[in-house]
């Protein structure tokens, strides 16, 4: 098992290194490359490239990088040599195989190439014929970049359409090939996206334990006492047990009905990890979610992992991703977790956008610039109801626009961003504040803002980002005090940093355990609609 990911890894590996957002460019031909200067003598004619990609629609999008590629290499051929096919070929073919039968994709099933391949593997002497030769060699070609587009660049789909608005990695796809091809798959240590090697190992395994169950995932009918707890008895728990132990959250099960100490730890880890409340009670929403079928969570995971495709590579600098589905903020510095903190986002409404930017500025004791939509949905109704409603809630009117009043409300504990907001400057107008609505955060589904994204541990947030700055020495006491102003106080970070809200329903966290959250934007259900096409 070992040997056969090596290749996907090393693969995986390269595609940090080429991941980069410069324009294409059409290489120059490198004519030092002869049968003189190379061990390999076998050179393809341009002519019969483009005869190729003249005949292969399906290869056509990728012209511009078979022609940096081979330009580079002055034509010489990648999968071949005088003795017959390269060990690279033998070493992609492996790949491929494990791609289509582990991940279950037939799409990157070409018969072709499989054709020829089993042509040339059975009969050593078959590379003599130069024109199937060529063929073969173009068809290798055109289904790496395939591959590789497919599993490192993502699929091409209008990300914003999908309401994705981080930009797309881009993926120099001859570059890769040829970084590839010089490794052979060997002696390579380099950094690889964690979060997308770990969510697809478990891919694989829910692939199995589909195949294991085949189709046999009856649904675990509701209890008759609401809410079994620990010490109740119950025939549905013996079948709640080997649901457990399928899902890999009870290691030994029995046919007792009894529920357990053991039981209870297992219901609360499978709780935790579908973002229930984590009380080891079974409760209709645990039933619910044990019922949710394996092909489901199997096509759950491939969304995801797509999106893990698009994600920028972060190289170690501080970072904060804030993840709409948790309900949670996470702070990293050199890729290591430093915070973590529940958040509150927007309403299916009025939903948080899924972007990047920078944070550079903390505003401590901030004025609520109210937005003219609420003003008009909300304030002007209330003032109409009542006429002291500014007062009361600490707000004044400082202007006109096209005949609707602009409305702030004053800094103080009963302003609704709280005592601190953080600011990352971007065309959505969302941020990061505190609030004075402390109790939301109690909540299980924390979808009740319009829009911007409530943390729950501001000052916390705060300190760390301060805590770079050597002009001033930022306590907790000085912190305090300029939550309390009358006036807003505005700090420049020395250095911005970078913020993406992004939105994953399934993850791997950081004890190895496999989560899921609920799709509350529905933005799962369009990705799946442009994926996959129902038979």
């Amino acid at each position: 098992m070992k040997n056969r990911y090596i290749v996907i890894f090393i693969v995986m590996i390269v595609v940090w290194l080429t991941c980069n957002n410069k324009k294409s460019i059409i290489s120059k031909r490198d004519f030092t490359i002869t049968a003189f200067t190379t061990f390999n003598n076998l050179f393809l004619d341009s002519v019969t490239l483009e005869v190729f990609l003249d005949k292969h629609e399906e290869f056509k999008a990728y012209k511009s990088q078979y022609l940096n590629f081979y330009k580079e290499r002055n034509y010489e051929y990648t999968w071949f040599d005088s003795s017959g096919l390269a060990e690279q070929a033998h070493n992609f073919m492996n790949l491929l195989n494990n791609a289509i039968t582990e991940l279950n994709d037939s799409s990157l099933y070409n018969s072709a190439l499989y054709k020829l391949y089993e042509s040339f593997a059975i009969d050593s002497g078959y590379h003599q014929q130069n024109d199937q030769v060529a063929q073969a060699e173009l068809l290798f070609t055109g289904q790496f970049f395939v591959y590789a587009a497919k599993v490192f660049k993502g699929s091409e789909v209008d990300a914003s359409a999908l309401g994705w608005y981080i930009p797309r990695k881009k993926v120099n796809l001859a570059t890769l090939l040829d970084s590839s091809l010089k490794t052979k798959g060997l002696g390579l240590d380099l950094p690889i996206s964690a979060a997308y090697k770990q969510l697809q190992a478990y891919l694989i395994k829910y692939i199995e334990l589909d195949k294991q169950i085949a189709d046999k995932w009856d649904s675990i009918p509701a209890p008759i006492k609401l809410g079994l707890k620990k010490g109740d008895s119950s025939m549905i728990i013996v079948q709640i047990k080997k649901r457990l132990h399928l899902l890999g959250d009870m290691q030994l099960i029995d046919s007792s009905t009894k529920f357990d100490s053991v039981l209870y730890v297992s219901v609360q880890q499978f709780e935790q990890r579908n973002g229930l409340n984590a009380d080891g009670v079974i409760s209709m929403s645990v039933v619910k979610e044990l019922n949710v079928p394996v092909k489901q969570r199997i096509q759950q995971i491939l969304v995801n992992l797509e999106r893990l495709r698009w994600m920028p590579i972060q190289r170690g600098d501080n970072f904060v991703v804030v993840n709409i589905p948790e309900y949670k903020m996470h702070v990293y510095d050199s890729n290591h977790q430093v915070l973590e903190m529940k958040v509150i986002v927007g309403k299916a409404s009025t939903n948080t956008t899924i972007f990047n930017a920078n944070l550079k500025y903390i505003v401590f004791s901030p004025y609520w610039n109210v937005p003219t939509s609420i003003v008009q949905k909300e304030i002007l109704p209330a003032m109409k109801r009542n006429s002291s409603y500014l007062s009361k809630n600490n707000m004044e009117i400082i202007g006109m626009n096209a005949g609707i009043p602009e409305i702030r409300q004053k800094p103080g504990p009963n302003n609704s961003l709280g005592l601190i907001k953080f600011l990352f400057p971007n065309n959505y107008n969302i941020y990061l504040h505190d609030t004075p609505n402390r109790e939301l955060f109690n909540a299980a589904m924390r979808t009740f803002s319009h829009g911007c994204i409530r943390i729950a541990e501001p000052k916390k947030f705060a300190q760390y980002l301060l805590s770079a700055d050597t002009s001033m020495i930022y306590t907790s006491k000085v912190i305090d005090s300029l939550m309390h102003l009358t006036k807003e106080k505005w700090v420049t970070l020395k250095k911005a940093i970078p913020v993406y809200v992004v939105y994953f329903t399934a993850w791997v966290d950081k004890a190895g355990l496999l989560n899921f959250r609920k799709d509350i934007y529905g933005h799962d259900a369009k990705m799946s609609a442009k994926l996959f096409v129902t038979k």
